[in-house]
Parts: C-alpha cells; structure tokens; sequence
C-alpha cells in the first residue's frame, strides 16, 4: 500500500471543514490557549513559500497544544484595506472591493491546501463594513477620551467638561496642546459650543490638527515614515515631500511611558523590545526658553545637557519651523526660501540617516541667551526636524559632534567650556565633566551637581523648566485614500461631529474615479453620495446639503494600521454584531498567548496595537494592558536569484564565466528558464519569454556551449522572478512535506535561503514513516511487545519534540523525526505500542499522515485532540554497556554487558570468552584493568 499525498490530504482537509475540527469554543472548562499570527494583506500575487513559515510553526504550537488539553483559539483573517488594491483600481477602474475578494478566495485556497488548524469560522477581513463598523466606535472612544495625568489612564471627555464648568482650566493635568489658553469656569461656561469645541480638541486623544506630512503628489496622499524608501514611495518610487495639513492625529504620545513600562512585562525578544524604547526615546533634560532679539517670539529648547548651556553658540530652527518666515531678515530670506524648498523634497528618514552632509542658512535673527544675554545667531539646518521635540535645538559645539561640524564648516564660535579639554578632540559623551563655564555658580560642579542648578536657576528667571522628553509623536490618522475606513464623521460650521453607534457602519461610498478630485480634494472628493442627513440619520446626495440638517462627511480615510490596531479582539467574538467582543468572551481569552510575525512591524502595528489596547483597557472595553504576552519574529526565506549579463548596449548577453573586465548589467532571469541544478540557461526559452523581448536579436556569448547564469541569496519577491509556489511544492510533495520542510531549514528566528532540491530527504522521510505501518499488502502493525530499543527510540523523540515544541525550536524536531524513524526501521519495528504514540507526536508538525495513520490504527476521529505522550525516563536508563576489550591498549573486539556487574563478575566473564582465548594463544595476562562502565583493558 503506497503512499499517496494527493488523497489523503484532500481526505482531511475536507473532513476539518465538515466536521469544523478546530473551531474554539468561548464557554470552555478546558484551559485556553490563544495563538495568532499577525494576517496577510492579501496581494493578487498570492503566497510564496516564506509567507507560510511563520503559519507552521504557530499551526505545529496550536495543534500541540490541542493535544495537551487546551481550548486553542487560532484564528486567521486578511488586512484588507491598502494602497495596493486601490492602486490597482486606478490602473484597470476595477472596485478595490473585487480585487481584494479574488485575492482573498486565492489566499484561501493556498491556506487551506497547507492543512492550518485555523479556526475559519473567525475569519474577519478589515474592509468589511460588519468590521470597520467596529473600527469606526473606537475612533469615536478615543474622540470622546481625554488623558488625565493625575489618573495616568484615558477617561472620557465628560470628567474633563465638568473640571472646565466647575474651576476652569488652569490646574488641569493632561496630555494636550501645547501653549494651551488659561480660562476660569466663568469664562468656559460663557463660550459659545464652537470655542468649546476648538479647545477640547486640544485635549481629545483624537483631534484634528495642522500637521508636517509625508505628501506623495503622483499617488495623491499620505503616507507613513514606513512607506517610505530611500526617499520615495514604497509603492511605485514615486517623489515624496514634506508640507503642512490638516489631518486627524492620535495622541499616542500620552502613553509613551506607559508603552516604555509594559516592555518588562511582556515576553518579546530584548532586540525587539529594544526597537520600541529608542522609537518611543525617553530623554530626561530641561525645557528651556530663548527670545529672541527684536521680536516678541521666543524659541523653546528642549536639552539632555542643561549643564552646557554656557557652551551654546548658535541655534538651529528646523527649516519648517513656524518662527523661521517670521524672524527671517530682508538680506536671508532669498536663501532661506530656497533651503526650506528643497528640504521639503527629502523625507524625515532621509534626514535623519544623513549624518555626513552638513547645510544649513542663517536666518539673520538672533537669540539672546538667558544667563549671559548674548546675542545667539539662529539657522537653519535640515537636520533638525520640526515634529522631533520643539523643532529647535540649542547648538553646543564642544559638546556635540554634529554641532562641531555644522561650527566648523560655517566658520561659527565654538566656546570651550570643560577644563583641560582639547575643543578639537572633545569627549562628546562624558558626562562627569567638571564644569568650568563662564558662570560663577557653576564653577567645579559635577554633571548631576550642574544639571540641577541650571533647572533651578532656570526656574527662577523663567526661561526654563526640568523636563521628560518622548521622541515618539503623535500619529498622523488621516489618508486621502479611497480603500479605507470612512471616519464617522461630518462637519458642522467646521467643526466635527461624530456620528452615533446605532447609526454605524458609515459605508465607503462608490465613486467614479478612485483618484483625487481636480481641486485636489481626496477621491471621496468624487463621492456625489457623500452628506449626513442629521434628522433621518443616513447617507445622503451632497446636493442635499443645507449647512442646517444635512452636513458634508469627512473625505479622507483611516490609515491600513487602524483594523489592525484591535483585530485580535475581534477573533474573540468575530460574529457580534452589537460590540466588538462580548464582556465574557474578552473575559474568558484576555490576550494572546502566543503571537508570531515579521520584525518589520516593530515599531509600527505593534506600538500601535498596544497603545489601542492600553486605551480600550483604561475605558473598560479591554481586560488587560498588554495585546501580546509572547511575541517570536520569524525569520525569511530567502530566494535564490538567477542573473544574465547584458553589455551596456544590450546587444550582447555574457556568460557568468566570461564577465571579468567587461562592463555589464545584471539582469534577474526567471527560475522557469534556467536548469537549477546546472545553472544553465535555457536561450529558447528565454527569447520566448515575454520578459525578454528586449533580447530576441541580442548576442548570447557562451562558456563551453553554454550560457551559464549568476546566483544569488536575496530576499524572495515577484519582481526578482525568484518566487517558489507552495501550490507546487504541495502538488508535488504534499503539503507534509512542505510544513517539515520549512521547519528543518533552520531555526524560525533566523533568515535562510529555500533550495527546493533539498526537499526530497523530507519527502523521503514521510515515505519511511509510512512503511513503518503498511506494505505493499496493507496494514502491518501488530500487538506484540516491542523491544527496549524500540521504546527507547520512541521516548527519545518524545522528550526531544516536547522539548522543542516548548521552546520553539521546530528544526530540531524534523532532525529527531528522521532519527527515529531510521532506527524503528532498522529495528524491523510495527509495533502498536510504538507507531501509535508515534503518529501522535508526528501530527504537530505532518497533521495529514498522522490523521491517516491514525485512521488506518482503527480509531474514529481526528488525532488532533488525542492526548500528547509523555516522556518516560526509564525508557531512556541504560541497562547495558557496550564495553571495548583491549589488549594492550588496542581494542580488539567488543563485549555487551550488564550495567549492574562489578569489576570481578566483568573479569569472569571477559575470561571466559573465547575470542579472548584466541588473543592470549594461552598466555596470561600481567594485569586485568577494568573501570565498569567504561572500560576493558588486558596488560601483558
């Protein structure tokens, strides 16, 4: 009887889907288990064989853990709201929402064929309006919710409206604007609803406001810092500016520190709880306060180094500050003007990764400094940025290397400031430098000393203030996108206004074209169906608006991090209609356990994740601080390129072999034309590839009579032409085969290359393991004892996977299997006692073959709730040794013995044996050296 992948993994998949094997349960006595990975935005590419990897081995946990008794929870679904999709539609006019239903149903299939326990019956996708409906209550939570400090949590807008009404502004601690107006509770009760309004968005956790963005004009929107590359757009490398809108924020910034704190509480890798704290960068220092000479502005600082402050020489405004049209002289502005056009071009990240450029322009204004009141020169440089601190920084060249640079290439003062210190060979970072400055109450202070009586001093003049600062911004929440979540809002003389819960979900309209409108408004711009009627509580023709009952909608959309910023509650309770998720079932599955994805989403998804869910915990929606108790980052998969060499004028194509000193351009060759074995190019092919036509008539210079390709490990994408199906693989293999082998290339943590000729021990492997069971006959397995060998076999695998699965170290596992399954085989071994268990611990990993093998043992059901083994010691004692018998010092034969025998009863026996008669032809030997359990040695 052979072993047949095709049926039997269609067999099981189809029995899973009837019998919705793997579906949770919300009201279970058996203790849960949540597992998730982070979902696919679903590309019309499909899978490739790294999108699994990270599936496997959170499935090879899910079903573990099944077997140990919990309730597992392993959902799936798709993030399917994008730019991709509605770039698509700009390209063919076909709806974003039909391009992401086919992408979706290819998804599931590739999923499905892969044999995931993942419970189906969950499945959400962001872009439905029975989801985003969801999405759209918690941005109006966070509009109604304001940070109070005293409380250190978020409550709702109300508390803070009732301190206004009752003692006015001035003693409230919160998380807001800065430079917020000071009002008694006389003059808030006597504005009118639209000043309150204005000045409660400066303390809403949601607010609009005038905000430096990331601006691509030929895709008409935002876009975040993380879709952003070298400068241009991630999607299609188009230019990328910086300019001023006004656009929806989430003051995330008010849990900075919490965000810092739950770090130590969660179990994530140090490298990646790393990443958040130098994203959210916590900075302790002082605030201090310049004016500025001939204007009533003043420029606010903030600083680590309060102690260097008699070492400022200059300030840097960065080149979008809002003093610098202002205090920008006659004679400077031409070349300010300039400077500030081009900065406009190169992205934050650009700036920020630059540190060898130095630029910047004077503005002609000077500060005065607030101790010594010199006057301070003020530029402008790009290497400040306007939404990182205040904008400006005060500029100590002997005390910091950037600053030293920008001082010395534009000729400024540099002061020096610590004694016996070299300006030019300064240590920038020594931070117990005894301060000598021109200042009679710093002389001979320390670090600390200095730092605390600047703030002090500071205080006392009132230029300054001791301060925590947080790198980490506020997130910009608008897209002017199509394909994204409408916000439930519409405008009032301005204003906004949100609309009530019973009346969501505010569903995308249609529109003609999915690009902005002429006048440059987003592409709900094009929306003719697009008011809020206030009196039926729906949709309406904007024609209908009146400014009185029926109001323009908000035109921009959420950004892609919004449905994924809460969706592991929603797998929760996938089918609510009313909440997002029940009271019980938040209750019962609280977090997640187990929760694996790529590193890329470091400092995006899961900060964000964890702020929405700190939020909805504070209002009482959530159960816990933290989304994501465990967190592992797999690694990728690598694919293995192919390269042809075209001559600079494309009319020659040069064999890897004959490019030394020729200048060439490399060019990614698709794997369908090359042998991979032999790397050589297959040129009919290649001409006949649509691809290529470029290179029909081109020359091809061969090496041996043939054209030989270049190689190269580098990350698997479409547009290498490097991608490997797992349909193949699966068509092929099985998909058994495919989940091992994904497994066995190496730790999941670590990046390694796929080379689909390996696959075949893996393939081999399974078919072992089938023939442990059946033969050409059928059904081999018997009754009878097995050996201590063979248990022995069995324990070892069942102690090395346990072990492995718990530390998720699934190679190993594969290594173990393959072991095992050689020395059963070689111990002739069918015996129930031990293909039983083995088929269990096997199903983790190749659940198909463990489900057959299962069935053809004579049991009803899945395997996938059968108890796990467990590992028995005694299995593993060893109650014989395998001792060598030397005679003068070389081993001549070996000997198996008892371990309990002593020294005289080994003596005996070694004696006695006549392959030691023939040695010593008669002879006696001098001396007998026996160490039980170790050695046998005759002397003489």
């Amino acid at each position: 009887m052979k072993y047949f992948h095709e049926q039997i993994e269609a067999k099981w998949q189809k029995y899973w889907a009837d019998k919705q094997t793997f579906a949770a349960k919300n009201d279970s006595d058996q203790p849960k288990y949540y597992v998730l990975d982070m979902f696919p935005y679903p590309s019309g590419a499909g899978l490739h064989v790294g999108h699994p990897l990270g599936y496997i081995a959170s499935d090879i946990v899910a079903r573990y853990k099944r077997h140990q008794g919990f309730n597992v929870l392993h959902p799936q679904g798709y993030d399917s709201f994008g730019l991709p999709a509605e770039q698509y539609a700009i390209q063919t006019g076909q709806h974003p929402e039909k391009t992401t239903k086919e992408n979706i149903a290819r998804y599931r299939e590739q999923l499905d064929k892969i044999g995931f326990s993942f419970d189906w019956s969950r499945e959400v996708r962001t872009s439905n309006p029975d989801y985003y409906k969801h999405t759209q209550w918690i941005f109006i939570q966070l509009f109604e919710s304001w940070y109070n400090n005293n409380t250190d949590k978020a409550e709702d807008i109300s508390t803070l409206t009732a301190i206004f009404e009752k003692d006015g502004n001035a003693t409230v601690n919160a998380v807001c604007d800065d430079n917020i107006s000071i009002f008694t509770a006389a003059e808030w009760n006597g504005f009118s609803s639209e000043e309150k309004q204005r000045i409660l968005l400066q303390y809403r956790l949601t607010y609009l406001a005038e905000t430096e963005v990331n601006w691509c004009p030929a895709l008409g929107t935002v876009l975040a810092n993380d879709e952003i590359v070298n400068g241009v757009s991630e999607r299609g490398g188009h230019p990328v500016i910086r300019k001023k809108m006004t656009q929806w924020s989430m003051r995330i910034s008010a849990y900075a520190e919490r965000l810092l704190q739950g770090l130590d509480t969660i179990d994530w890798t140090e490298s990646l709880k790393e990443s958040q704290r130098n994203w959210i960068g916590k900075s302790v220092g002082a605030s201090v306060t310049f004016n500025l000479k001939d204007h009533n502005e003043t420029i606010e600082v903030f600083t680590t180094r309060p102690d260097t402050i008699f070492g400022v020489t200059f300030m840097t405004l960065a080149p979008e500050h809002d003093l610098v049209a202002n205090i920008t002289t006659a004679d400077q502005k031409q070349a300010v003007e300039a400077y500030v056009e081009a900065t406009a071009k190169r992205s934050e990240r650009e700036r920020m990764a630059d540190v060898k450029t130095i630029s910047g322009v004077f503005t002609g204004a000077y500060a005065e400094h607030p101790f010594t009141k010199e006057a301070i020169p003020v530029w402008i440089g790009d290497y400040v940025l306007a939404g990182y601190g205040t904008g400006a920084v005060m500029a100590v060249p002997c005390g910091d290397e950037r600053d030293y640079a920008f001082a010395k290439h534009f000729n400024i003062t540099i002061k020096n400031i610590f004694e016996g210190v070299d300006v030019s060979e300064v240590a920038f970072d020594d931070k117990n430098t005894t301060i000598i400055a021109n200042s009679d109450f710093l002389n001979g202070l320390n670090y600390k000393e200095a730092t605390a009586k600047i703030i002090a001093e500071l205080e006392n003049i009132g230029q300054g203030k001791g301060k925590t600062n947080y790198r980490l911004r506020d997130a910009v929440f608008s897209r002017q996108r199509y394909w994204g979540e409408p916000f439930p809002v519409y405008y009032v003389n301005g204003m906004p206004q949100m609309i009530a819960k019973e009346h969501l979900p505010v569903v995308l309209p249609e529109v003609e074209k999915y690009l902005p409108t002429e006048d440059g408004q987003p592409p709900l711009g094009n929306a003719s169906v697009w008011a809020w009627d206030t009196v039926n509580n729906t949709v309406v023709s904007n024609d209908l608006i009146d400014e009185k009952t029926v109001f323009a909608l908000e035109l921009n959309t959420m950004p892609g991090w919004a449905g994924s910023s809460w969706y592991w509650m929603r797998y929760m309770d996938a089918h609510n209609a009313d909440y997002f998720a029940s009271a019980d079932a938040l209750k019962y599955w609280e977090n997640v356990d187990l929760y694996i994805g790529g590193s890329e989403h470091a400092t995006g998804h899961l900060l964000y994740s964890r702020f929405w869910n700190k939020f909805l915990k504070d209002r009482g929606f959530a159960p816990t601080e933290e989304p994501f108790k465990k967190l592992i980052n797999q690694g990728m998969i690598l694919g293995n390129s192919a390269f042809v060499y075209r001559t600079e004028d494309s009319k020659k194509l040069i064999s890897k072999g004959l490019i030394a000193g020729e200048k060439v351009h490399a060019i990614h060759a698709d794997l369908s034309v090359i042998n991979d074995i032999t790397n050589e190019l297959d040129i009919e092919k290649f001409k006949a590839n649509p691809l290529y036509s470029d290179y029909i008539n081109a020359e091809f210079v061969l090496e041996n009579g043939k054209y030989i390709v270049g190689r190269e490990v580098e990350k698997m994408s479409k547009s290498k032409y490097n991608v490997v199906n797992p349909d193949d693989i699966c068509n092929d293999y099985g998909a058994d085969t495919l989940r091992l082998y994904e497994m066995f290339l190496g730790p999941l943590e670590q990046a390694k290359p796929w080379n689909t000729a390996g696959i075949t021990g893996v393939s081999g492997f399974l078919k072992k393991l089938w023939r442990l069971y059946f033969d050409d006959n059928g059904l081999i397995v018997k009754d009878e004892e097995p050996t201590a060998d063979m248990y022995k076999s069995l324990h070892k695998t069942i102690k090395k996977v346990t072990e492995d699965i718990e530390n998720f170290s699934f190679n190993t596992s594969v290594s173990q299997f393959m072991i095992c399954v050689n020395e059963l085989a070689q111990q002739k071994c069918n015996h129930r006692a031990i293909l039983e268990p083995l088929a269990i611990v096997v199903s983790p990993y190749a659940p198909h073959i463990a489900e057959e093998l299962w069935s053809a043992l004579g049991y009803e059901g899945s395997i996938s709730t059968v108890v796990f083994p467990k590992f028995e010691a005694k299995y593993l004692v060893e109650s014989e040794k395998e001792y060598p018998v030397s005679f003068n010092g070389k081993m001549r034969f070996t000997i198996k013995l008892p371990l309990d025998l002593t020294a005289v009863q080994i003596e005996e026996i070694v004696m006695a044996d006549e392959r030691t008669q023939n040695q010593l032809q008669g002879r006696k030997p001098n001396k007998v050296i026996i160490v039980p359990g170790k050695i046998i040695n005759l002397v003489g």
